[in-house]
């Protein structure tokens, strides 16, 4: 008896078999995040790690948020508000938009998910752009639908690569404006041209996760549109400018009909209380948001000019974080930072073998960076001749 049921654990070990799950499924990639700090510790025996992967506000989180924080972490053994009133009327009050038309996620990777558990049948289509934000692709293939991804043209969207494309199968046209990783927009004529375009049936999600740090006059307001009765889903995020990425919490702004059916397909629960306590009172602290955006503009500045006084080539950018090109594998760059505990993001996976994606600090931190990044370029050119071979 003792025997049979060590065979039926082991059989279970071994379950389900590939062909039991759903084709969409098997061929997913999980999502990489950037190395945490505590890894880098661990592997290279290093005491002082700093982390600029990952496009965290610098500032970290609002004082008033923090407060608020302590003051709900009595209420741990409740269940959250599962309809987030108190955070989506705050949200509606501000952005000037009816309750109904607000929805709160888990982060706005959780919202990306339910538009297309919403609206994505198999063999519909999405369309992005690349490099870009993967998750529009992950949440596509989920649904077994289609997935186009447009080229960028030197780092910008290209909207005549998107009307070569679009079909009556298209179903999300999806972007972000600043987009990640390249730090670039999508501008007011671009967005109205691209509304022109948008098929009857289909939907765009305009994902403005680091639109608060952009000051082109030119760059769009998304709610304006949304306001205005476009086909949009917009998307925004506690995670950046308010410095609560820990927290996990984004939101959506529709229309009450979009908004309504997300609702539907919403996990219950999803937002957890401390979440939404700290959110609602970071959107009060207007004045931890406007240093955010100073501190991020700042730096964005003093990296662009220390980074190519070095020689690093940087994509102009409007968000917290440069693309910059080393013209050495990213690998191997990435790899000489993190021996000296600086932690960034390489972007062969977006395509992109020499690019790296370098997080806004403080000024110490970004001092820091160019320091040890100016080491590791030493050693990559004593390593390399100058066509790129070893």
């Amino acid at each position: 008896m003792q025997t049979s049921a060590m065979a039926q654990l082991k059989n279970c070990s071994d379950w389900p078999d590939e062909a039991l799950v759903r084709d969409a499924v098997t061929h997913l990639t999980p999502y990489q995040p950037g190395m945490p700090v505590s890894e880098v510790k661990r592997k290279y025996g290093l005491t002082e790690v700093i982390k600029l992967a990952s496009n965290e506000n610098a500032l970290g989180p609002s004082p008033v948020a923090l407060r608020a924080l302590a003051e709900a972490a009595g209420q741990l053994h409740m269940y959250p508000d599962g309809s987030s009133y108190d955070l989506r009327h705050g949200l509606a009050k501000l952005l000037g938009v009816h309750m109904d038309q607000v929805i709160v996620g888990n982060g706005s990777d959780e919202l990306i998910k339910l538009i297309a558990e919403v609206f994505l049948n198999p063999g519909d289509e999405v369309i992005s752009w690349q490099p870009g934000f993967t998750q529009y692709g992950w949440a596509a293939h989920i649904m077994g639908a289609n997935h186009f991804s447009l080229p960028m043209r030197d780092f910008q969207y290209g909207l005549a690569d998107l009307q070569q494309v679009l079909s009556p199968a298209t179903r999300l046209v999806c972007l972000a404006s600043p987009n990640n990783p390249t730090g670039t927009i999508l501008t007011r004529s671009q967005l109205e041209q691209l509304l022109e375009m948008l098929p009857a049936q289909a939907l765009l999600i305009l994902d403005e996760a680091y639109g608060e740090f952009v000051d082109r006059p030119d760059y769009p307001d998304g709610l304006d549109y949304v306001k205005a009765g476009h086909r949009i889903l917009l998307l925004r995020t506690f995670s950046k400018v308010y410095g609560l990425a820990g927290l996990r919490i984004g939101y959506g702004i529709g229309s009450p009909a979009a908004i309504d059916y997300l609702q539907r397909v919403r996990n219950p629960f999803n937002a957890n209380s401390l979440a939404q306590a700290a959110a609602l009172a970071a959107l009060s602290d207007k004045e931890h948001a406007q240093a955010s955006r100073i501190a991020a503009r700042q730096g964005r500045t003093y990296l662009t000019g220390g980074l190519t006084e070095m020689g690093v080539k940087v994509v102009p950018g409007e968000a917290n974080f440069l693309l910059v090109d080393t013209g050495y594998p990213a690998p191997e760059v990435f790899e000489g930072l993190l021996r000296q505990g600086i932690i960034v993001r390489p972007c062969q996976g977006f395509g992109l073998p020499t690019y790296l994606r370098i997080s806004v600090g403080t000024p110490g931190q970004n001092e820091m960076l160019l320091e040890a990044l100016a080491q590791v370029l030493a050693d990559c050119r004593r390593k390399y001749d100058y066509s790129g071979k070893e």
